[in-house]
C-alpha cells in the first residue's frame, strides 16, 4: 500500500497530477521535483504536440469514380517526435517512482490551453510544469506556456525553474 493510500479513507477520490512535458531539461526537472516532493496516485505525463500544417490540397477532379482512399502509410513526423518524447517523460517519471502513464495530445488552440483543458478532464489535484523564466522585455513580449497556465487555469499549478 503506498503512502497515497494509507492517506485515503474509503469514498475519497485518487489524487492526479498532470505534468507537462516537453522534453526540455525544465521539464525533466519538473519531473524529478515531482517525485521527490509530491505523492499522487495517478501521474499523467502530458505531451501537446502541433499538427504539422499540410496547406490544401490543390483541386483535383477524379473521372474515373469514386475518390481514392487516403494514403495511411504517411507518418506525421510530429506527432512521432511528440510520441517519442513522451515516452522519455514516461520513462523518466516511471524511474523516479511516479505512478506514470503517458498522454500525447494535438493542441487543440494553444498549448497552455490544452494543458488546463486537459488537467480539467482529468480532474487534476496539480499541474506541474517547468519554465524557460524569461526576464525583462522579452517577458513581456513573450510570456511562457507555464505563466499561462497558472494565470488562466482554475487549479493549483507547481512550476519549477530551470537550474541557476
Amino acid at each position: 500500500m503506498s503512502s497515497a493510500e494509507a492517506g485515503r479513507t474509503a469514498g475519497e477520490k485518487k489524487t492526479v497530477i498532470v505534468i507537462a512535458f516537453d522534453g526540455s531539461p525544465t521539464a525533466r526537472r519538473a519531473v524529478h521535483y515531482a517525485s521527490r516532493f509530491l505523492t499522487a496516485d495517478r501521474a499523467v505525463v502530458l505531451t501537446v504536440w502541433s499538427p504539422l500544417d499540410r496547406g490544401t490540397d490543390p483541386v483535383s477532379y477524379d473521372l474515373d469514380g469514386p475518390p481514392d482512399p487516403p494514403d495511411t502509410d504517411e507518418v506525421d513526423i510530429a506527432l512521432a517526435e511528440a510520441q517519442r518524447i513522451n515516452d522519455e517523460g514516461l520513462e523518466l517519471a516511471l524511474a523516479t517512482g511516479l505512478p506514470a502513464e503517458p498522454l500525447c495530445l494535438a493542441q487543440t488552440y494553444t498549448v497552455w490551453g490544452t494543458i488546463i483543458d486537459t488537467a480539467d478532464e482529468l480532474d487534476a489535484d496539480l499541474i506541474v510544469t517547468g519554465t524557460r523564466a524569461t526576464t525583462g522585455l522579452r517577458s513581456l513580449i513573450q510570456s511562457s506556456v507555464a505563466d499561462h497556465v497558472l494565470r488562466r487555469g482554475r487549479r493549483p499549478v507547481l512550476i519549477v525553474p530551470p537550474e541557476p
